[in-house]
């Protein structure tokens, strides 16, 4: 996140270009519906788990757990209970055999209700292997446990620049039994951490020193993913002779070839485009109940309020694929979402020390799908000489096969030590021909020429469905780390 609240707002300008990619359509598909805080709590949720009984647990920057049961009804009838105080700024939290186990600056701790009461009694350290030295910056945001049980934590540096306390910079596991397992380099300001359908785990990380714009990053154990400062502690890490250091002012494509380690990110989110401040990852594994996005990515803005869609795949042996706009119009900047099985998106809103677009200081929301398909890019897929695109709904053939209605350019972002990147070494693609699959539901765009490491920004500005409408969103942005073979 950013250092101020001013940094992260910049001026007003700054978000006009991500207005345009707004939808007034989007409540017909995906409505937000809030639930009500309790009167004088400060609520700023930093991790939400699902309790059985539809009950909701929310935990907080403050430190708190609250229960919450009727969240769910129609309209809310939110009923909050506090369980337990103390904790220091939670940003992650699961529930496992009678404890949540609670991801917080200092530790993983587990917390549990002995007697029944409904209040917390019993709090103990799960793994605290891990520094802190009190700067503002060293957040801890932790997942879920993973199908071997262990819960992955992404360690914020210190001051946004440094590793000044151990294993700030890194990925850990911590194992069922306590273990810290170091797994992953080159960490700098986490937002949020996830899973996708597979059980590959993910993470945000924030614009800043070494990362041009905000990103999702594929967590592959072994990695460096891109903040050199974190890598004074791998000789303790277990995973072999350190990286070689990648230069300043050069760009990924060119590093990734000289540290052999980098993983460059799955999805760049545009900055000023999208958001300022990549956070909360959920995937949709309900079956259909949240629409036909199923398997896809869900991942939050601070900053922005909003909630972009990221469908990846794999190229090359590395995750890469497209972000899409998805709903804008929260009320304060997301830090933990949460998709429940019965495709309820859980939305936690915190501003404080961040500044959102959304206004308020906190917020607990929800997104439902309204059963209504919107005419949306589905899927889309890179090709030795562009793109395939499908479609939730048939487009009109004549308007996908009109050359006109595609808009693309390229870039990418330098790759240094300084504090983020504009947008350089700019390409214009010439969109050659176009196939058109006889149902409309898909089309293959072939390009004059691909850019290895660049995002390719495509404005489908002229395609309509068979009723004559246009798209709810019409951009789409695909990180090109690898070219397909022909």
């Amino acid at each position: 996140m950013k250092k101020t609240l001013l940094a992260l707002l910049g001026t007003a300008g700054l978000a006009m270009a991500a207005d345009s990619l707004q939808s007034p359509r989007e409540d017909e598909f995906y409505p937000i519906t809030t639930i009500a805080t309790p009167d004088g709590a400060v609520v700023e949720p930093g991790g939400i788990e699902l309790l059985d009984g539809k009950k909701l647990a929310v935990g907080t920057r403050r430190g708190d757990i609250w229960i919450v049961e009727g969240a769910y009804e129609n309209p809310p009838q939110p009923k909050w209970t506090k369980f337990a105080s103390g904790l220091h700024e939670i940003l992650g939290l699961s529930w496992q055999d009678g404890w949540f186990y609670v991801s917080h600056r200092p530790e993983m701790s587990r917390v549990k209700d002995s007697d029944g009461d409904g209040k917390a009694d019993i709090f103990e350290t799960v793994c605290d292997k891990w520094g802190i030295n009190g700067d503002y910056h060293e957040y801890a945001f932790g997942s879920r446990p993973d199908k071997e049980g262990n819960r992955w934590v992404v360690l914020c540096l210190t001051g946004s620049f440094n590793s000044s306390s151990p294993w700030r910079g890194w990925c850990v596991r911590v194992a069922p039994d306590g273990r810290m397992i170091p797994t992953c380099s080159g960490i700098r300001s986490p937002g949020g951490i996830g899973e996708d359908a597979d059980g590959e785990m993910y993470y945000t990380d924030n614009q800043g020193p070494w990362n041009g714009s905000s990103s999702l990053k594929w967590l592959k154990p072994g990695s460096f993913q891109g903040h050199p400062d974190s890598f004074k502690w791998y000789p303790e890490s277990g995973l072999g002779e350190t990286p070689v250091v990648p230069a300043t002012n050069s760009r990924i494509v060119t590093e990734r070839e000289r540290v052999k380690e980098f993983v460059p990110p799955a999805c760049i989110l545009p900055h000023d485009k999208l958001g300022h401040s990549s956070s909360g990852i959920a995937c949709d594994t309900t079956g259909g109940k949240f629409g036909v996005f199923q398997k896809q990515l869900f991942v939050a803005d601070q900053s922005f309020s909003n909630v972009s869609r990221v469908y990846l795949e794999t190229v090359g042996g590395l995750k890469q694929g497209a972000v899409f706009p998805f709903r804008w119009g929260f009320k304060s900047g997301c830090v933990p979402l949460r998709m429940a099985p019965d495709g309820t998106l859980w939305y936690g809103g915190t501003a404080r020390g961040w500044g959102a677009r959304g206004g308020k200081d906190f917020c607990l929301e929800r997104v439902n799908w309204t059963g209504k398909v919107p005419f949306e890019v589905h899927e889309m897929h890179a090709k030795p000489d562009g793109f395939e695109f499908t479609f939730t709904q048939p487009a009109d053939p004549a308007t996908l096969a009109n050359i006109a209605s595609w808009k693309v350019n390229a870039f990418c972002y330098i790759y240094r030590a300084d504090y983020g990147s504009p947008e350089v070494d700019p390409v214009t693609p010439v969109v050659t021909s176009v196939d058109v699959a006889p149902d409309g539901k898909s089309a293959r765009v072939h390009l004059d020429k691909l850019t290895k490491g660049h995002i390719h920004e495509f404005h489908l500005t002229g395609v309509k469905d068979t009723a004559g409408q246009p798209l709810i969103h019409d951009a789409a942005y695909y990180t090109l780390n690898n070219i397909p073979a022909k």
